[in-house]
């Protein structure tokens, strides 16, 4: 695939008023979020709630693409159509996350590896045939005392550079998802100059790979306290830091930034991108890409009860609206108690 076909790609992930569905979560993760409802992790119960969020009513009209699971690339609907056939339809673009998890760096304590790297070039050749049009890997970095070490954040930045090559030979437009946690009680300031080392280390890798910054999508955290910080900063500091930051070191080719949510409440992470949007005009599309904070209103209200499907699509499909009115400033918190 050509470098022109790629960008097309990228773009269409990060067109104004839509955003990207995490609906990735692995077998352990979405456990855990089952165990919140009280229902067991099926793999039928997994495929329900999954085609309850991709199905909703109205949602494919804010939702670009949907990262999926290996598990969920490969189910169908009730009705038989594979689930990348199912969004393609509905002109959502269908992605695949292709790293095997975050695990110890060995001789850096506190400090974790991102893996996958092993037969990724022919895992990407099956995806694409499966229908997946691009790919998200995560890298996590810590905040804590002494960590994290430049070596932790160069090793991470070169497997993400790494992974993007692999996904651009292969016709795959790359998620490049290099995480800050805010866990911990690290300061606002802390945040900023961890993200931006991590930003630099990462772009200097990109631009090493001979990655084409026009065909790909950079997945962010927001500069933002630790959620353990005595006094967090507000949601005006939070946009304001995090716009410096990207200006700073995300160079303009790069035709959007879908940030993750990490750990913020659903309409905590809705009102911060919207306030990074009234601060433009900014160089890219700034969009969401966003798991729990789509998906937990959806989840509760379904509570895996038959009955309650429609009333979950309808939460997804006001979270995902909400979502798409940040992405042109457009959100206010008001919004929240009103109706889809």
């Amino acid at each position: 695939m050509n470098g022109g076909e790629l960008a097309k790609i990228a773009q269409a992930m990060v067109v104004k008023n839509k955003g990207i569905l995490a609906a990735d979560e692995s077998s352990s993760t979405i456990k855990k979020r089952f165990d919140g409802i009280k229902l067991e992790s099926t793999e039928e119960h997994r495929r329900t709630y999954r085609e309850m969020l991709f199905t909703a009513p109205g949602a494919a009209e804010y939702i670009s693409g949907v990262i999926l699971y290996d598990e969920t690339i490969r189910q169908k609907a009730k009705d038989g159509t594979p689930f990348p056939e199912l969004l393609s339809k509905k002109g959502i673009i269908p992605g695949i996350k292709v790293d095997t998890g975050a695990k110890p760096l060995a001789g850096f304590k506190n400090e974790t590896i991102t893996e996958g790297l092993d037969g990724l070039r022919e895992r990407l050749v099956e995806y694409h045939k499966l229908g997946a049009r691009f790919a998200k890997w995560r890298a996590v970095i810590d905040i804590a005392d002494g960590i994290p070490t430049s070596f932790a954040i160069d090793a991470n930045a070169h497997a993400l550079a790494r992974y993007a090559a692999l996904c651009q030979e292969n016709g795959i437009v790359p998620i490049v998802e290099p995480e800050v946690l805010m866990d911990g009680g690290h300061s606002i300031e802390r945040c900023e100059e961890v993200t931006s080392a991590v930003l630099q280390s990462v772009f200097n890798q990109l631009f090493e790979h001979r990655i084409l910054l026009e065909g790909m999508v950079l997945k962010p955290n927001m500069v933002i306290s630790g959620k353990k910080a005595a006094n967090r900063a507000n949601a005006e500091a939070v946009a304001a830091a995090t716009v410096r930051t990207l200006k700073r070191h995300v160079p303009p080719a790069v035709p959007g930034i879908a940030f993750l949510s990490g750990g913020q409440s659903s309409a905590e992470a809705t009102l911060h991108l919207s306030l990074m949007n009234k601060l433009g005009p900014l160089p890219w599309a700034l969009t969401f890409s966003y798991g729990r904070a789509l998906q937990d209103d959806a989840l509760k209200s379904w509570g895996g009860n038959a009955a309650n499907f429609a009333a979950g699509q309808k939460e997804m499909a006001k979270r995902a609206k909400l979502n798409s009115l940040a992405t042109t400033g457009s959100y206010q918190s008001s919004m929240e108690s009103q109706a889809a």
